[in-house]
């Protein structure tokens, strides 16, 4: 940016932050611009109007009162490069090795003969699906909120279902406890929401039929899955179609994800219901998860040892503590209060003590 252009956008971003914040005084270092003056309004206020006029710029800032005196300082916003194609590669790959371990799912065996890798694909559509929801539903409401994020980042890895799932990269400042929730929410919601549309069209599917040996994986059904084979009886005898595997997926990635710790979704929830108390039961809860661990498998002789994972896990999100809002003061309004209560009660309506087993 030229000089000329730099003295108009400065001039520009005085004569629109004028109504909330009286300006006697503006400096320069770089790219950074400080406005010396006083607020117009309160501290509730000010920030959402301030929020759209910088990022409409392309800017972030931040308020500091020293000396007597307050300072607006803004900075222009530094969007990493993206590389789109690194988010192609990792799709494609994950493509395939979903379909791969789909296809054992089937029944079919890719190794002796590799065109049997193609019966994995409704497997590979429908966890991609659910996976591919839950963080639409992350970027589409940041964007909205004005937020910087990268499209969806899928992670291949030779696991059961050929995936450790996706994930999505904030950068730069949350405007508000408002952006920071429905942010947080909208992802397990829109995820929750497809994974009941997958469960159902697996129930739906003509069951398949599996030979051959080796470990056995028992799978309990969280309440909600139950609750949907009351409507569309789930076939005992034979295993569980794997599009409806798909969809048990979705439920318990959005259940782990609901854990209101650090920074995942239900971290994000919380500390946008309850603010900065939140840090206190996110440090509190991981340790919490790994007793619970020990005791399902000490004491109720089953497989236990994901929560002591998780757990441990869990403590490192913890201590890594949660970015504050631009805008910290103002709390959420009832209805967002009530949804985040809704969506905490849905993770645990999506999860059992005991997941999966492999015997």
């Amino acid at each position: 940016m030229n000089p000329n252009q730099e003295s108009s956008v400065v001039e520009e971003l005085a004569e629109k932050i004028s109504s909330v914040f009286s300006i006697y005084e503006i400096q320069q270092a770089e790219d950074t611009i400080y406005f010396f003056g006083m607020p117009r309004e309160d501290g509730k206020g000010i920030h959402q109007k301030l929020w759209a006029i910088f990022t409409e710029k392309g800017y972030q800032y931040s308020i500091k009162y020293e000396l007597g005196e307050y300072i607006l300082i803004a900075s222009p916003f530094k969007a990493a490069g993206e590389r789109i194609w690194i988010n192609l590669v990792l799709a494609l790959a994950t493509f395939l090795t979903t379909m791969v371990m789909g296809s054992f799912l089937f029944g079919a065996d890719p190794i002796s003969n590799p065109s049997d890798v193609l019966k994995g694909i409704p497997f590979t559509i429908a966890i991609m699906t659910v996976l591919g929801a839950h963080e639409a539903g992350h970027y589409i409401v940041a964007r909205k909120h004005g937020m910087h994020t990268s499209l969806p980042y899928f992670i291949p890895f030779p696991s059961l279902i050929g995936t450790m799932g996706a994930v999505i990269k904030h950068r730069g400042p949350i405007p508000d406890r408002k952006a920071l929730f429905d942010v947080g929410v909208s992802g397990p919601l829109i995820g929750l929401f497809v994974s009941i549309l997958i469960t159902a069209i697996g129930l739906l599917q003509r069951p398949i039929q599996v030979t051959g040996g080796g470990a056995q994986i028992q799978l309990a059904l969280p309440p909600l899955f139950e609750f949907i084979t009351y409507f569309i009886p789930l076939n005992e005898t034979a295993p569980l179609h794997p599009v409806a595997f798909a969809g048990w997926v979705g439920m318990l990635v959005t259940a782990l994800n609901l854990i209101p710790v650090g920074q995942l979704d239900g971290g994000h929830v919380l500390r946008a219901m309850v603010g900065e108390k939140a840090s206190r039961f996110s440090r509190i809860l991981p340790f919490l998860l790994i007793p619970l661990g020990f005791y399902i498998t000490y004491f109720q002789n089953r497989d236990g040892l994901m929560w002591v994972f998780w757990g441990l896990f869990l403590s490192l999100f913890a201590a890594s503590g949660h970015p504050k809002p631009v805008n910290d003061d103002i709390p959420l309004d009832k209805g967002r209060m009530v949804l985040g209560i809704i969506a905490f009660i849905l993770g645990l309506l999506s999860i059992t003590l005991v997941p999966i087993q492999v015997r």
